[in-house]
């Protein structure tokens, strides 16, 4: 993708670039306190959602176009730029017309090729910095799609936000992190600013101060953090929000680490992380080697090739001894499930030769 750089005049080109705001304009009080608030703690951008999209209907979905003239105001006001978020073509439209300095598209509409194809002609030939979040499932592939779609539309100053993907069980995030896959978008385009949304991950503000310095450890380019200036009463998503004054704490706090810096001590490291690398790939070999011999025996005896049992009994006792070398039971079942899947594809071909 061509990409051009998504900072704002008077932004210092430093890690990290704060956005916030409440995660819904509710009043025209409750934003000017909120961003007087936060502008007076150094913030530059202010966010806050207009329309919002509700997994069901009857909850409250945003005060719609008239809390734009109020995003006005924080911007002549206090001096900060402007963002909030869109999902449909008319959106965008409300949205440009108004004065937003920024845009940003959320997970249900990055999920949805025809949405941001319709945001995507909407923005053609509009210079304005576009954030889009991670799809709701973690398929990096529809994240990177719904970029390109901008990209090709001519949108160039872009940058991705990770807030997590949803997942049936839920455990301590709201939104699972599953840092490997802005790592992997990283590595795909690596000119490509990444934000965290520690709210939306962690679904609760106490968790938003390790997952920040978890983003900034990986080297994100900034966050995109709720703040409200009554949380406990806020309309929208209370519990993932803080006070300006925690978020201050809380970005004070923050250890930012050398993204550049020599890594000739290192090399000894890396050289035996690709012997261990070289050594995992001849076992894996010598594994799969087996189990074709396996499908032999199988194809001979007119045998089924998954047995279960002996799938779950692999995956129970792998787990566990990942435990007890010091890793999540959940990687390694994770790994044994591929194991198990090339070892299935491989005895299918002797099968059905």
């Amino acid at each position: 993708m061509e990409l051009e750089s998504i900072l704002l005049p008077g932004i210092e080109p430093k890690r990290p670039i704060i956005i916030a705001g409440p995660c819904s304009a509710e009043t025209e009080e409750q934003v000017m306190q909120t961003a007087t608030e936060l502008a007076n703690r150094g913030i530059r951008i202010f966010r806050a959602g207009i329309w919002k999209p509700r997994t069901k209907p009857g909850g409250f979905e945003g005060v719609g176009e008239p809390g734009l003239a109020w995003l006005q105001r924080v911007k002549q006001e206090t001096g900060m730029y402007v963002t909030t978020e869109v999902a449909t073509a008319k959106h965008v439209e409300a949205a440009l017309n108004a004065g937003m300095d920024m845009l940003w598209i959320g997970a249900r509409t990055c999920a949805n090729p025809f949405a941001m194809q319709e945001i995507a002609d909407a923005l053609a030939g509009v210079d304005i910095p576009v954030l889009v979040k991670n799809p709701v499932n973690p398929d990096l592939e529809l994240w990177i799609g719904g970029m390109e779609r901008l990209n090709n539309a001519g949108v160039k100053r872009m940058a991705a936000i990770h807030r997590g993907f949803s997942s049936y069980d839920k455990k301590i995030y709201r939104n699972l992190p599953q840092w490997h896959i802005p790592i992997e978008l990283r590595r795909r385009i690596p000119n490509l600013p990444i934000f965290c949304d520690p709210s939306h991950i962690g679904g609760k503000r106490e968790l938003i101060a390790s997952l920040s310095q978890q983003a900034m450890d990986l080297g994100f380019d900034g966050l995109i953090v709720e703040s409200h200036c009554n949380p406990d009463c806020a309309w929208s998503d209370a519990a993932q929000q803080v006070t300006p004054d925690v978020l201050a704490y809380i970005l004070n706090l923050l250890v930012i680490r050398k993204e550049k810096q020599s890594t000739e001590n290192l090399n000894e490291l890396r050289t035996q992380i690709d012997e261990c690398d070289n050594n995992i790939i001849e076992i894996l070999a010598k594994r799969m080697r087996i189990c074709r011999e396996i499908g032999t025996f199988k194809k001979e005896h007119a045998m089924t090739i998954l047995q279960t049992g002996r799938y779950n009994e692999i995956l129970e006792k792998r787990g566990a001894q990942g435990e007890l070398c010091g890793m999540s039971a959940d990687f390694v079942r994770t790994i044994f499930e591929a194991i198990h899947g090339e070892s299935v594809r491989q005895q299918m071909e002797i099968i059905n030769k």
